[in-house]
């Protein structure tokens, strides 16, 4: 039901279907579809322009700042990170785990990969709802924060364990419950 009047919201607030898409790397290099609820307009990657310091950006394009793209509704899912629950969805198919390091585009892992072929090693857990990256450093807003990012969730696998998972679960809704969010 909670999904139901979520969707409500998201086709009320803009056209668009109440489901994002994309393909996404996880363990072992394996792509899969990963879901979230919408939180921008319909087709945002190709509404660049209106966003004057994009019009020249080719390829993907991460989560901006005041993004003029974001919906009201968007907004309020992003803060809270309700637009993240479907993917519970890629963990009941076996795509993704509760903890590990987040999946990613495989257009930023090649060029990550470039310098820094220590990411590889993120492939060999499966990829989380939560991970030590995302409570420790927060979302990434560049190929650089990736990489800095990427030194937590390194230290993740390194030191896996059940205890090490409760401990990020209980950092994720303490997250969750500030509103830090983006």
């Amino acid at each position: 039901p909670f999904f139901v009047i979520i969707g409500i919201f998201i086709k009320i607030d803009s056209r668009g279907p109440v489901f994002f898409v994309q393909e996404r790397v996880g363990y072992n290099k394996r792509r899969f579809l990963f879901y979230k609820f919408r939180t921008m307009i319909s087709d945002a990657e190709t509404k660049l322009a209106d966003i004057e310091h994009l019009n020249e950006v080719s390829g993907p394009v991460f989560k901006i700042k005041d993004d003029p793209r974001t919906t009201k509704i968007g907004k309020i899912l992003r803060k809270t990170s309700i637009d993240e629950l479907p993917q519970f969805f890629n963990i009941l198919k076996g795509d993704m785990s509760l903890v590990g390091p987040r999946p990613e585009r495989s257009y930023y892992i090649h060029q990550i990969t470039t310098t820094h072929p220590h990411y590889k090693y993120l492939h060999k857990v499966k990829p989380g709802l939560t991970s030590w990256g995302m409570v420790q450093y927060g979302y990434a807003e560049n190929v650089d924060q990736m990489i800095d990012r990427m030194k937590y969730d390194l230290l993740y696998i390194e030191n896996c364990s059940l205890a090490l998972d409760i401990k990020i679960m209980l950092y994720t809704f303490k997250v969750l419950f500030q509103g830090r969010g983006k």
